[in-house]
């Protein structure tokens, strides 16, 4: 009987250390090592790739695989036909990829391929090279990984090409078989029919051999400046670069899950070193649309920062590049691709969209195929935030902040819920049905859903979570639970309800005031009516007659607890919480009836309510 106490009371010890221990989760890792000589005559390149993967999971891998981008831009190919087969199909890509001709399609040949020294087996299957390795790479091991191809750039479509409709020479994203990440969900081995990407973190170190007359701008810090002189550090067109001959350019990033690189021959290169963060480089064509525009970018860049590192954690890179490239703005790590003819504004907000991917997909890294709203929409809600400050600071000529930087996305997400195209946010980002539900659905409801938490959880809370989050989960591949876990701890509310609703159905919000009348002297009777499906907490303002507000706010029983008062001088009072199964909630308050102006649910308007106009109830003085 004692030795069966003993035992238990052991087993319960075990289970409750188990249950207490949150270790990191594992991460695999890479090294690369690239050399690549490229021919700008016939737009192709050779390269050579040294990997050495290190299989940090438990697993022992028999099998590896890796992306081929270039191979989606051929006739026939998933994203061609992808693409010709959408109700709406991105207006950029079309039915251009079918029209291809063979010096304009894009693709990578692997010519060979060995495993600790050994040739190993391979075949191509569209944009995903599979391996059979001879030998698996055991847990908590390391191998390499050792690889010659060649390839072609395609003509401009999508993210990557040459030529684009700027003028640019070479956008290079997506330019090397990338291995495929292995995580706790196993092997992600998507085939590109153009959403988004992911990948293991490590260090690449890459040598680009091309035409010294062209100045390149890449991921990472340049290494080797000298050798390459005043090419780099000069607008190109004011020197006498002959053709022929080529320079090497040597970059090196480490914590990073991609690399992207640009070249032209008449990049203008300038740089700056921000007062709070990198530096940072600027690479574009000067002429009368880019030059103004461009010679401001620096000045507003280095203040976005600023703003950035205090509100959303610390930028861990040494260098950012700002390219004149691609097809629009497209992210990458310490750098970025986007057209540059634009108008200021525009500009500026392309930049700082693309930047703030640097905190929600460079650093923290989420799987954008099964959690793309993590990115785009937390990236979104960023963006709003810093734009409108530094419209306020006067950096935007031309344009002024507003009260309320997410307006627009809230907007965008009721013409959403109500143009029938909505899809669950748990949708695989290649799989949507529509173009248009991916795009206002991680965009702008990714965005809307974490301006509503600051509404369930109150402010202070939510900022807290925002900086925790980030330095909890950089470099870790977070999920949504994980997100959640911590705006969790800091809030100490339940919140696992909101993602349910929120993520995993098109559900809609609707409350409304159904009635506020007097009751007594002294008393006010409101009765709330819940018609739509997702529970909310309720902060039901009174605006009295003399200008003062009173807050009283309805938590869900299910929340376990409520915000804290947000704001400073106003009265506030938490009620008693609201079950999601009641349809209505009956509240009195001790006020009088003649000195209250209106009553109303939520004038922050941060609950994405698709009907307000039963949200507010305005008195009129009964005898």
């Amino acid at each position: 009987m004692n030795r069966l106490f003993v035992f238990l009371a052991l087993l319960a010890m075990v289970t409750q250390i188990e249950l207490n221990a949150q270790p990191d989760r594992w991460q695999q890792g890479v090294e690369y090592k690239m050399n690549i000589d490229f021919n700008v005559d016939k737009h192709q390149y050779k390269g050579t790739q040294e990997l050495v993967y290190h299989n940090n999971s438990p697993d022992a891998l028999d099998r590896v695989f890796y992306h081929l981008y270039f191979n989606a831009f051929q006739p026939g190919s998933m994203m061609d036909v992808r693409s010709r087969t959408l109700p709406d199909p991105d207006g950029r890509v079309g039915s251009r990829i079918s029209k291809l001709q063979p010096n304009e399609i894009g693709y990578i040949k692997v010519k060979s391929l060995k495993h600790n020294g050994k040739k190993v087996s391979y075949e191509v299957v569209g944009t995903i090279l599979e391996v059979q390795l001879k030998k698996p790479i055991p847990p908590n091991s390391s191998a390499r990984l050792e690889m010659e191809f060649e390839a072609q750039v395609p003509v401009q479509i999508r993210r990557s090409g040459r030529d684009n409709k700027e003028g640019i020479s070479y956008s290079m994203s997506q330019w090397y078989p990338k291995l495929c990440e292995y995580d706790y969900q196993g092997w992600h081995a998507n085939p590109y029919v153009g959403r988004e990407f992911y990948g293991v973190w490590g260090s690449f170190d890459v040598n680009i051999n091309i035409d010294k007359r062209y100045i390149v701008g890449a991921t990472g810090e340049l290494k080797n400046a000298g050798a390459v002189g005043y090419g780099y550090e000069r607008q190109s067109t004011t020197v006498n670069r002959p053709g022929g001959d080529k320079l090497k350019w040597n970059f090196y990033g480490e914590n990073i899950h991609d690399f992207v690189w640009a070249a032209d021959p008449d990049y203008t290169h300038t740089s700056l070193q921000a007062k709070d963060g990198p530096l940072m480089h600027f690479l574009y064509q000067e002429n009368d649309r880019t030059v103004a525009n461009w010679k401001m970018l620096p000045t507003v860049m280095d203040r976005a920062f600023a703003i950035i590192n205090e509100r959303f954690g610390e930028y861990p890179y040494p260098v950012y590049s700002f390219i004149q490239g691609g097809d629009g703005g497209m992210e990458y790590p310490m750098a970025t691709l986007i057209t540059g003819e634009r108008n200021f504004a525009s500009l500026v907000g392309v930049s700082v969209h693309e930047l703030m991917h640097s905190w929600y997909q460079m650093v923290l890294g989420t799987n954008e195929s099964l959690y793309a709203w993590m990115d785009e929409g937390f990236t979104s809600y960023a963006t709003n935030i810093v734009v409108n400050e530094l419209k306020r600071e006067g950096l935007i000529p031309g344009s002024s902040a507003v009260s309320n930087p997410q307006a627009g996305s809230y907007m965008g997400y009721s013409n959403l819920t109500q143009s029938g195209r909505e899809e669950p946010l748990t949708t695989h980002a290649d799989h949507f049905s529509t173009n248009g539900a991916y795009g206002l659905g991680s965009y702008i409801k990714g965005a809307v859903f974490l301006h509503q938490l600051e509404y369930v959880v109150g402010r202070k809370a939510f900022q807290k979570g925002m900086l925790d989050y980030f330095d909890t989960w950089k470099f870790k591949h977070p999920n949504i639970n994980d997100f959640i876990r911590v705006m969790e701890k800091t809030s100490g509310l339940e919140l696992d309800w909101y993602k349910e609703y929120w993520i995993n159905t098109t559900h809609t919000i609707d409350y409304g005031i159904k009635s506020a009348d007097k009751e007594a002297r002294k008393k006010v009777k409101v009765v709330l009516e819940k018609s739509g499906t997702i529970p909310m907490p309720i902060d039901l303002v009174v605006t009295m007659k003399d200008g003062s507000k009173k807050i009283y706010n309805i938590p869900l029983r299910i929340m376990r607890g409520s915000k804290e008062q947000e704001y400073t001088g106003t009265s506030y009072e938490v009620l008693e919480d609201w079950p999601w199964t009641h349809p209505s909630y009956e509240v009195t308050l001790k006020l009088k009836w003649k000195n209250i102006e209106k009553i109303e649910i939520d004038p922050s308007s941060r609950m994405a309510d698709i009907n307000i106009s039963n949200n507010i109830k305005e008195t009129e003085v009964k005898p």
